[in-house]
């Protein structure tokens, strides 16, 4: 089957939404599908080698960047795309933009279409309702049951019973994100891993990721700040927000905290291996990079990496991280009490076994999901809609 790929995200780029899109594309790609992926133009093309490294994949899908003006909202690109899909004689959309998803059905083709967030607006809702009422063989994916739950109430279907009474529970397939499990074999103990990477001796707290706001960079700074006995370590961040956090930490004369800045993907299991507590510090507003509020339905690719590092997750008590999450594999917080989650990480590393127990089942659980599986069941799901 030829798959049209068609994303929103800049290829290449340091967001979520970016990263996911080329995780689906590979498993694809390892399930036999013949694809290709259509993005936005809004840099010189960009060549194989360097999506592999960027993005630490082993394969890469075909690219074909198209133009794109800002001020159009994207539609004179998902026009490009649907162009260039029929071009390339795709026989499946599978796309992230409800836009996509409608024209694609309006032009008879079979439709995946992968939701991360809730409708952004009223003709964001306007183009969901779309896709609900248009005719065709289609497919949405959802990555926790809460997100399922928020596109109804602001679609609005069952105020328009004529459309829709509510999202089909045939055309909707629950399908968390996934994680590269094979990166993650084999992973020395806490100990080596901080002697490979030249890091502090000592107990270590760690946090891989972005540090946008309402993913607890402030909650970091205090923890550090009230335990001075313990190493923390920061991966990830962009530039800018790293050089204003390492700012702060000589300000504040604090020397038990590294901040690596950007780190090459291949090498995040190691340093999330040399924590022997990870730490996801949501607050209860999280904002993602488009700047929506996702805290409702967040489901963060890290924390199936750090299932997969199997090290003892400490996280914020959020709906739905426990989709995923539960307390034989996590310890759970609420978001942004300092006390509460001083308390349960000391608890933590002073009990080794209780760590390592939780490590283990965390890692064991990351085994049923992995990209592959995903996208193994997400093709299934699509092809039983036609039965």
């Amino acid at each position: 089957m030829k798959i049209a790929l068609i994303t929103n995200s800049r290829i290449p780029s340091l967001t979520a939404n970016s990263i996911q899109a080329m995780k689906v594309a590979q498993a694809l790609m390892q399930l036999g599908y013949d694809l290709k992926m259509f993005a936005p133009k809004e840099a010189d093309d960009v060549n194989y080698e360097l999506l592999l490294t960027h993005y630490g994949l082993r394969l890469s899908p075909r690219l074909e960047l198209l133009p794109s003006i800002k001020r159009l909202k994207r539609f004179d690109f998902i026009l490009h795309a649907q162009s260039a899909a029929k071009k390339f004689g795709a026989e499946l959309i599978y796309t992230w933009l409800p836009q996509s998803a409608v024209l694609g059905l309006w032009f008879g083709y079979p439709v995946v279409l992968e939701m991360h967030a809730d409708n952004s607006g009223t003709l964001g809702a306007w183009w969901m309702r779309q896709f609900w009422k248009s005719d065709g063989r289609k497919l949405m994916t959802v990555t926790t049951s809460a997100l399922r739950n928020a596109l109804e109430r602001s679609t609005n279907l069952q105020s328009h019973p004529e459309r829709s009474r509510r999202i089909k529970d045939e055309a909707i397939l629950l399908a968390p994100n996934g994680v590269e499990l094979e990166k993650y074999g084999g992973l020395p103990n806490p100990v080596e891993a901080r002697h490979q990477l030249n890091l502090p001796d000592g107990l270590t707290v760690g946090f891989t990721g972005h540090i946008y706001p309402g993913r607890g960079a402030d909650l970091l700074f205090e923890l550090a700040k009230q335990m001075p006995q313990v190493n923390f370590l920061w991966v990830g961040g962009t530039p800018e927000l790293v050089d204003f956090w390492r700012g702060k930490l000589t300000e504040a004369k604090m020397t038990n905290v590294t901040m690596t800045g950007f780190v090459k993907h291949e090498s995040i299991p190691l340093y999330q291996a040399a924590a022997d507590i990870l730490l996801m510090p949501y607050s209860r507003s999280i904002e993602a990079s488009s700047g929506q509020d996702i805290a409702e339905v967040i489901n963060p690719m890290k924390m199936f990496e750090y299932m997969a590092a199997g090290r003892a997750i400490v996280s914020a008590d959020l709906p739905s991280i426990r989709e995923v999450l539960n307390e034989e594999s996590a310890v759970f917080c609420k978001p942004g009490e300092i006390g509460d989650w001083r308390l349960e990480i000391e608890r933590l590393l002073a009990d080794e076994p209780r760590r390592l127990a939780l490590g283990a089942q965390a890692r064991k659980d990351a085994a049923r999901l992995t990209w592959m599986k995903r996208e193994e069941m997400v093709m299934k799901g699509f092809v039983g809609i036609g039965k």
